[in-house]
Parts: C-alpha cells; sequence; structure tokens
C-alpha cells in the first residue's frame, strides 16, 4: 500500500478537513492526491518457492561478494549468483545455506545464513584455513605452520618455531633512526 492509497484520516489521526487549521492534512494533500508514478513490473511469481525460505547448498564463492547456490526446484540446472548477508568463507562450501529471494524472484537468492550442523566436509581433504582479523587500524593473519608472502623471487616466511626468512636478489635496511640487529648470535657471511 501507498501513501496515497491512504486516507489522510489514517496518516493525520483526524477527519480531513480543508480548513487552514489542519495544517497535516493540508501539507499531506499534495502528496495523496498526486498521479501515481511508473511503478516497476512485477517480478515473476515464485510458485516454487511457497511461503518462508529454502535451503540451498553454497558451491563457490566469487569476488564481489556473489556466492553460487543451487536449491531443488530452481529455475535451469546452472548456479544461480546470490548475494549475502552473511559473512562466508571457504569452509562454509558445500555446506547448506538458508535461502531467501529478493522480491519472490527465484532467479534472485540472497544467503541469510548457513545452516548449522554436524555435517562433514564433502570432499576428501578440507581446505586451508587462514584466520584474517581486520578492524580498520590493524591487519592480523593466523596460519597454523607458516605464513609466506611472495612476490617473485622475494619472500618472507614466518614459521610456527619463530622462525623469520628474508630471502631476495637484493635486501636493503633503511631506518631514520637507530636500525638494531640484536640476536643471541649474529653472523655476518
Amino acid at each position: 500500500m501507498h501513501a496515497r492509497d491512504v486516507p489522510p484520516q489514517a496518516l493525520c489521526g483526524t477527519e480531513a478537513r480543508s480548513t487552514p487549521s489542519d495544517g497535516a492534512a493540508d501539507l499531506l494533500a499534495p502528496l495523496l492526491n498526486a498521479p501515481a508514478a511508473q511503478e516497476p513490473a512485477a517480478p515473476p511469481p515464485a510458485a516454487a518457492l511457497g511461503a518462508g525460505v529454502v535451503i540451498g547448498e553454497l558451491l563457490a564463492l566469487q569476488p564481489g561478494p556473489v556466492a553460487l547456490v543451487r536449491y531443488a526446484g530452481q529455475p535451469g540446472t546452472q548456479a544461480l549468483g546470490a548475494a549475502t548477508t552473511v559473512d562466508l568463507h571457504g569452509a562454509h562450501i558445500g555446506a547448506a545455506v538458508v535461502l531467501a529471494f529478493e522480491h519472490g524472484d527465484p532467479h534472485r537468492p540472497v544467503v541469510i545464513g548457513v545452516v548449522q550442523g554436524s555435517g562433514a566436509w564433502p570432499l576428501p581433504e578440507a581446505p586451508a584455513q587462514v584466520q584474517v582479523d581486520a578492524d580498520g587500524q590493524r591487519l592480523v593473519v593466523h596460519a597454523r605452520e607458516q605464513l609466506v608472502l611472495r612476490c617473485g623471487k622475494a619472500s618472507i616466511t614466518l614459521t610456527k618455531a619463530g622462525k623469520v626468512l628474508i630471502e631476495g636478489t637484493y635486501l636493503s635496511s633503511r631506518s631514520s633512526g637507530v636500525n638494531r640487529i640484536k640476536g643471541g648470535s649474529v653472523q655476518l657471511n
């Protein structure tokens, strides 16, 4: 229902009068009597969806973020791109997801949740997990065994044992303040 379909009494809480003392009704009159705007075309009916939400499967994640999903009774056989309201990760691929549909259109799913359960990973080997914490001030990346930053022939490797390995064809260390090298022992060549 649009505002133009509501009688002024319902909006103002009083009878509609055209007297100057009823300022609220006078202010709303142009809006209520304005010609109807062009309504967008109604999306196709979602007869297959019934009432409520649908449980589907998360097939993949793409940048954007766009989730590729499928569900029983979906139109066509290809995966559908879905918007998401939840933070999805690689570990969620293959999991059951809760889907709603934008304007009831079965071609426009929205992932609104991940079904929690004891289901095992559908593939023989689960994907590697890396935890990233970002708060706008600091970025922390956690890995179980090693964390490697690599670009061409240069790399920085952090290991679980506490080693920091820096490799490259040219290494430069510059500081406008103290440049300190400290360790149990320091070896040069």
